[in-house]
C-alpha cells in the first residue's frame, strides 16, 4: 500500500461548480487503517488527559481550551516520530475521540460548579451522567444533520477550526512545503501569543480609552473601539472571509456603537440598578452595560435564528424522520454498502433512533431517581431536555461551521432561564428547582457543545476521506471516558479548594448561579432583549443576511470581532490583487495554511501558558503570575499607556508580515 502524500484537493474550501464532485484525500475506494489499537489506546489517553488539564485550567482561570488542534499535532508528531506509514485516517481517529474532552469539559464546567456555589452538593454520579447523557444527545441529534452539513453545504460555511486542524493533519503527512510554512506560522503566531498571554509585553486588547479623547468618549456617551491583538484569533478571521467577517461585526457594531449609547443615554437617569444588575448604569463602563443589558439582545437573536434555520431545513427533518421509519417499519437500508460511498456511511439510522430512545429513557431515570425524585417533574425536566438540544443543536452546528465559536453558554443561559420559569410554574422552586435547572442546563449544555465539537471532527473526516461512521460509533467510547475524567476531576476540585470566591473562580458558572437564583425567587428576567433579539433575527432573514452570523456578533465582545474582520480583510486583499486567477487562488491557499499555523501555535502557547501560570500558582500563592514575578516597575510597564500602543504597533507587524509572506507565491504550481 502505498503512503499518502499528497495536499487537500484545490475544490476542498470552495462551491462546486455544477456536476463537480469533492474528492477526498482518501478516496472511498481506497482504505486506510483507522480505528486500530494504536489509535484507540492515544484517542482515550488524549481524552483522559485534556479532560483533565482542560478541567483544572477552566475553573481556575476561566477559560476552556478547544483540544482538537493540540491533539491533531500530538497525534502527527507521535506518527513521524514512530515512523508509521498510512497514518492519516488514524490520526483522525485520535484527534476525533481525544477532541471529545474539550466539549465534555464545556458542558460540565459551564454549569455543575454553580451548584456548590449555591451551596447545593453534586455528586459523581449526577456529573457523570449529566455530561455522559449530554454528550450522546449531541451525537445522536447531529448524525441526522450530518450530510447536510459536512456535504450538501460543501464551500458554503468555512470552519475555521476544522480547516486548521485538517491542515495540521495533511501537512503532517504530507511533509515538504507544506510542513514548512505551517510550522513557521505555527511558531511565530505561538510566540507573538506566548509572549502575549505570559509575559503581558503588550497589552492583548487595545482599546481607544488610551487616548483622552477615547476615555472622554466612554465616559460621555459610552462610545468605545477594542481589538483583540492576538495571532490566532486573527487567523481565525482569514479562514472566516471578508463575507461572514463583516456580517459579524455588523452586529458588533450594532451592539457597541449603537445599542450601548442608547441604554446608557437612557439609563443614565435611574438612580438604582435594574433586572439583574447590581450597579446603576450611570456608573456602568460599555463592556459592563454590553454584558448586563445589550449581549441579551444576541442571545434572543441566536435562539430564533435556530428556530428560523429549523424552519428552513424542515426537508432534512421530515426526510430523516422518513428514513428512520423505513428502516425502522419497511425492512429498508439506507445505507447498503454497494449504493453509498465509503466516505458517506453513517450509522444506521434504525440504531441512531434505537440509541436516541435509550438515551432519552436514561435521562429520565436519572431526573427521576437523582434528581427531582418525582416523574411528574422528570417529564418535565425530559421534554426541556429534549426540545431544547434539538432545536440548538443545528445552531451550535452552524456557529461552528461559520465562526469557529460555540455560543453555548448563551444558549445555556436561554436554557436556565425558560426551565426556570417552567419549574416554577410546575411547582418546582428553591433548592430542588435550582439543583433540577442546573442538572438539566449541564445536560443541554453537554449537548449543545458536543453538537458543536462533533461537526468539526466530521468535516475533517470528509475533507480527508475517513468513514463517518466509525468517527460516529467511537465519539461514544471517547465521551464515556471523557465525562468519567470530568466528574473526578471536579470532585477533586471542589474537595480541595471550593468554587465561588476564596477557591476556584469557576466564572461561567458563577454567572449562570447569580442569574438562577433570582429566576427561582420570582424576580424579572430581560425577556424584551430578548424578544428584540427575535425580531431582529426575522427581520435579517427577510432581507436575506444570515441572523445567526449577525447575532453571533452582538453576542461576542467586539475585541473578539474585530479581528476576525481584519483577518477577512486581509483574505480579500490576498486572493484579489492578481489578474490572474490561479496566482489568487495558490496565494489564497498559501495564506490558509499560515492562518491555520497562527491557530496551531496560538492553541498549544495558550495551553504551556496557563500551565505556568497554574503551577506558579500552586507553587506560589494565588496572586502568583509571570508579570508579578518580574517586578513592580515591570508590572507598571504592563499597564501603561507604552504597552498598549505597543500591542496596536506589533498587531500591525503581524499583520503585514501575513500578507507578505502569502503574497510571496508569484505562480501557481
Amino acid at each position: 500500500m502505498e503512503t499518502t502524500k499528497r495536499g487537500l484537493p484545490e475544490n476542498a474550501y470552495r462551491k462546486l461548480n455544477p456536476g463537480e464532485e469533492y474528492v477526498p484525500v482518501v478516496p472511498a475506494d481506497k482504505i486506510l487503517p483507522e480505528v486500530t489499537p494504536y489509535s484507540l489506546f492515544w484517542g482515550l489517553f488524549y481524552a483522559v488527559l485534556f479532560s483533565a488539564a482542560a478541567a483544572y485550567l477552566g475553573l481556575k482561570i476561566g477559560q476552556v481550551f478547544e483540544a482538537a488542534i493540540p491533539i491533531a499535532i500530538l497525534a502527527v508528531g507521535l506518527s513521524v516520530a514512530l515512523k508509521r506509514k498510512n497514518s492519516l485516517s488514524e490520526n483522525v481517529i485520535i484527534q476525533s475521540i481525544g477532541a471529545a474532552s474539550g466539549v465534555i469539559v464545556a458542558g460540565a464546567i459551564f454549569t455543575i460548579p454553580g451548584l456548590y456555589i449555591l451551596g447545593l452538593n453534586a455528586s459523581f454520579y449526577q456529573i457523570f451522567l449529566a455530561s455522559l447523557f449530554g454528550g450522546f444527545l449531541g451525537i445522536l441529534f447531529l448524525i441526522p444533520f450530518r450530510k447536510y452539513f459536512v456535504k450538501d453545504m460543501h464551500g458554503e460555511f468555512p470552519f475555521p477550526e476544522a480547516t486548521a486542524t485538517t491542515e495540521v493533519l495533511v501537512a503532517g503527512e504530507s511533509g515538504g512545503e507544506q510542513a514548512k510554512i505551517l510550522l513557521k506560522a505555527a511558531a511565530v503566531g505561538g510566540l507573538y501569543d506566548f509572549i502575549v498571554s505570559a509575559f503581558e509585553a503588550w497589552k492583548e486588547v487595545v482599546s481607544t480609552t488610551v487616548f483622552g479623547w477615547g476615555k472622554a468618549l466612554a465616559n460621555s456617551v459610552k462610545l468605545e473601539f477594542r481589538l483583540n491583538i492576538g495571532a490566532a484569533v486573527m487567523g481565525l478571521g482569514y479562514i472566516v472571509g471578508l463575507r461572514y467577517a463583516m456580517i459579524i461585526a455588523a452586529g458588533s457594531f450594532l451592539a457597541w456603537w449603537v445599542l450601548i449609547p442608547i441604554v446608557y443615554f437612557i439609563g443614565q437617569y435611574i438612580p438604582q440598578p435594574i433586572l439583574q444588575s447590581t450597579k446603576p448604569i450611570s456608573q456602568m463602563a460599555p463592556l459592563e452595560i454590553f454584558y448586563d443589558y445589550v449581549r441579551h439582545v444576541g442571545i434572543g437573536g441566536i435562539a430564533a435564528a435556530g428556530i428560523i434555520g429549523i424552519i428552513k431545513s424542515w426537508r432534512i427533518i421530515v426526510g430523516a424522520f422518513k428514513l428512520a421509519k423505513e428502516e425502522i417499519f419497511g425492512g429498508k437500508l439506507a445505507h447498503e454498502e454497494n449504493n453509498v460511498p465509503r466516505t458517506q456511511l453513517d450509522i444506521r439510522m434504525k440504531w441512531v433512533v434505537t440509541l436516541l430512545v435509550l438515551t432519552l429513557f436514561g435521562i429520565f431515570l436519572f431526573f427521576a431517581l437523582g434528581v427531582v425524585n418525582n416523574i411528574g417533574h422528570a417529564v418535565v425536566g425530559l421534554l426541556i431536555v429534549t426540545i431544547i438540544a434539538f432545536l440548538f443543536t443545528t445552531v451550535a452546528a452552524r456557529a461552528i461551521a461559520i465562526v469557529g465559536t460555540n455560543p453555548v453558554s448563551g444558549m445555556t443561559l436561554m436554557t436556565l432561564i425558560l426551565s426556570s420559569v417552567i419549574l416554577v410554574r410546575v411547582g418546582l422552586s428553591g433548592e430542588d428547582g435550582m439543583l433540577a435547572a442546573l442538572i438539566i442546563g449541564g445536560v443541554v449544555c453537554t449537548a449543545l457543545s458536543m453538537a458543536g465539537g462533533f461537526i468539526t471532527d466530521l468535516k475533517i473526516g470528509y475533507w480527508l476521506g475517513t468513514t463517518p461512521r466509525t468517527q460516529e460509533r467511537f465519539k461514544f467510547l471517547g465521551t464515556l471516558f471523557a465525562a468519567a475524567s470530568v466528574g473526578v476531576v471536579i470532585l477533586v476540585l471542589y474537595k480541595t479548594y471550593g468554587f465561588g470566591p476564596g477557591g476556584l473562580e469557576a466564572p461561567q458558572a458563577s454567572a449562570m448561579a447569580a442569574v438562577l437564583k433570582p429566576l427561582m425567587s420570582n424576580q424579572p428576567a430581560p425577556w424584551l432583549a430578548y424578544l428584540a433579539g427575535i425580531f431582529m433575527a426575522i427581520i435579517l432573514e427577510m432581507v436575506s443576511v444570515p441572523p445567526l452570523a449577525f447575532a453571533l456578533g452582538m453576542y461576542l465582545p467586539i475585541h473578539l470581532n474585530t479581528p476576525i474582520l481584519i483577518g477577512g480583510f486581509i483574505a480579500y486583499l490576498v486572493s484579489t490583487r492578481s489578474k490572474d486567477e490561479a496566482l489568487n487562488n495558490a496565494r489564497r491557499e498559501k495564506g490558509t495554511l499560515i492562518a491555520s499555523g497562527f491557530i496551531a501555535g496560538g492553541a498549544i502557547m495558550g495551553v504551556v501558558s496557563a500551565l505556568i501560570i497554574f503551577f506558579g500558582k500552586q507553587m506560589f500563592g494565588n496572586e502568583w503570575t509571570i508579570v508579578n514575578a518580574l517586578g513592580e516597575s515591570y508590572k507598571l510597564w504592563t499597564e501603561s499607556w507604552g504597552a498598549e500602543a505597543l500591542g496596536f504597533v506589533m498587531f500591525v507587524l503581524l499583520c503585514i508580515y501575513m500578507i507578505w509572506d502569502s503574497m510571496k507565491v508569484k505562480k501557481a504550481e
